[in-house]
């Protein structure tokens, strides 16, 4: 393919990854908006004002919150999109069509990569417009950080998720990894506490948490505090999307999956 013919081809992908999810964006950008809301009313409003000051580093309870629920909604968003739409191409068999098309692996992946960001970072926006509603005095610490660790995180989930969707073999399959795996993971991440609080032996396990590491750097660049090294985040982060782009680009050049 031509350059031209290649940025078409990914234009035309990613156009059809953005209209899936915003032909029905009242199940895939309401609920986080809802849930957060929720999260605000019931630990910002109710519980939050009773939580003594030292467990959210000296900040108020709901502005400590805030940064890990907008991960949260983000982690999810990315990953969802990803799984739901990749695997349903594999089950309704058009994924034939993309693979006999001259277009190459990796603008495949490039393009659903991209409609998992897309929709992750419009999930950010809202549930960080919701954030300002119940909280108007949030101000962000560092946008330059705040923007990048969204971009690296929806990229990173977005590619996750991916590789879920290739060894799917049921729908059953791609709830399995967000329910059992990633949301324990990012709720011992960090969200509601800082791991400053747990006596130091669930202190060095909580370190070997990934999540822990998107959920503090993001703080960082919301609020200026971190329990984490961010230069060790943004490295580890980065690492991360290398590793998972070339998993699945070997995914997807043997077929695995896809093929059988």
């Amino acid at each position: 393919m031509s350059n031209k013919e290649l940025f078409w081809a990914l234009l035309t992908l990613s156009q059809k990854e953005l209209r899936r999810f915003l032909r029905i964006w009242i199940q895939t950008l309401v609920p986080p908006a809802i849930t957060t809301a929720l999260y605000f009313v019931i630990f910002g409003e109710v519980i939050g004002n009773n939580i003594d000051r030292s467990v959210s580093e000296g900040l108020k309870y709901i502005h400590f919150m805030i940064p890990g629920l907008i991960m949260l909604a983000v982690i999810t968003a990315a990953y969802s999109n990803v799984v739901s739409s990749f695997y349903g191409v594999k089950f309704q068999r058009a994924i034939e069509e993309l693979l006999i098309s001259p277009m190459p692996n990796w603008a495949i992946l490039l393009g659903y990569v991209i409609g998992g960001v897309v929709r992750a970072i419009l999930v950010g926006i809202i549930v960080f417009i919701v954030s300002i509603i119940f909280e108007p005095s949030l101000q962000i610490h560092s946008y330059s950080l705040t923007i990048l660790v969204l971009i690296l995180t929806s990229i990173m989930f977005s590619l996750l998720g991916f590789i879920n969707a290739i060894y799917a073999d049921s729908f059953d399959d791609i709830a399995i990894v967000p329910t059992f795996v990633l949301t324990p993971l990012i709720y011992l991440g960090g969200v509601f506490y800082s791991i400053k609080m747990l006596p130091p032996l669930w202190q060095s396990i909580s370190q070997v948490n990934p999540m822990l590491y998107v959920v503090n750097t993001f703080r960082e660049g919301m609020l200026g505090i971190s329990d984490v090294s961010i230069i060790l985040s943004l490295l580890m982060m980065t690492a991360f999307i290398v590793i998972f782009f070339i998993i699945c680009l070997y995914l997807l050049n043997k077929g695995v999956g896809i093929r059988e």
